[in-house]
């Protein structure tokens, strides 16, 4: 694998394969007008999550309780980390990426399913050759200037007004906010702020399929600033923008490989 990657072409065609991923067409009960894309994507996202918003806290909770694994030993803690990035991206695929919509009836967001069903199946492949070793120690000061994005999404301070989206700073969200853990576009910035602490002990090929996959619906969401009624909803999006903008210019200006060979046989458990 290690080999493939130092080719020229490997991950310029690794990034089309996830853009014509993330163009699917979607699935819908009733048909639609593919013009009407984005306002069945957003269809599905409000009704998805909805039933399994009580266990919003479960989330929280696993996300903090991996990072303590981690900071206290990196190595063992690392390898957790990784299988709970692979399991999260399942739960997000089996919960945000379809739902019975008002307009559409039962619709499936494609694109989302395949990459988060990837995503997942490539953090476990991750966690199985234990090749995360999240150490805090050492991390470059400007990568902490992070951490705000980072605590926003996993806040998510959000309310639905009908079809207003509006900030909710209601303090107790920060542990049962029902967005965090089950959008992909909240739990990935979370995910890739880890990463860029950790780097460059990390393996190079996820971090940037997870970065690009990332910073496309980065892209796809600054559609919520040309609507005030989403505006805030733009707001939220932006870290999701930054992290995967960061992580990707981070990997390849600074390539992983150039590392020691033995770097993930040097950390004791």
């Amino acid at each position: 694998m290690q080999k493939l990657t130092q080719h020229r072409w490997f991950y310029p065609l690794v990034y089309f394969l996830l853009l014509a991923i993330a163009f699917l067409p979607l699935f819908t009960e009733r048909p639609y007008d593919p013009r009407n894309t984005g306002e069945v994507i957003s269809s599905i996202l409000l009704v998805s999550t909805q039933p399994y918003a009580a266990w919003g806290w479960v989330f929280h909770i696993a996300t903090l309780a991996v990072i303590a694994l981690a900071a206290w030993r990196p190595t063992f803690g690392g390898r957790i980390v990784a299988v709970y990035f692979g399991l999260n991206y399942w739960v997000v695929a089996a919960v945000q990426t379809h739902g019975v919509t008002k307009e559409y009836g039962f619709a499936v967001h494609t694109g989302a399913l395949v990459a988060s069903i990837l995503l997942g199946l490539l953090w476990l492949s991750v966690a199985w050759r234990s090749r995360l070793h999240l150490s805090f120690r050492g991390v470059p000061r400007w990568r902490w200037l992070l951490l705000p994005f980072a605590l926003l999404v996993f806040w998510a301070p959000l309310t639905v007004e009908g079809h207003r989206i509006l900030p909710n700073f209601d303090p107790f969200l920060l542990l049962t906010s029902p967005d965090y853990g089950l959008a992909y576009c909240f739990v990935t910035p979370v995910f890739l702020f880890l990463l860029i602490l950790a780097y460059p002990h990390v393996d190079e090929f996820a971090l940037r399929v997870t970065a690009f996959n990332g910073l496309l619906y980065g892209l796809f969401n600054l559609s919520h600033w040309s609507d005030p009624n989403r505006l805030w909803m733009g707001v939220m999006h932006l870290p999701l923008l930054v992290m995967s903008v960061t992580a990707l210019l981070l990997s390849h200006r600074i390539p992983a490989r150039r590392q020691p060979q033995d770097l993930w046989r040097s950390h004791p458990l």
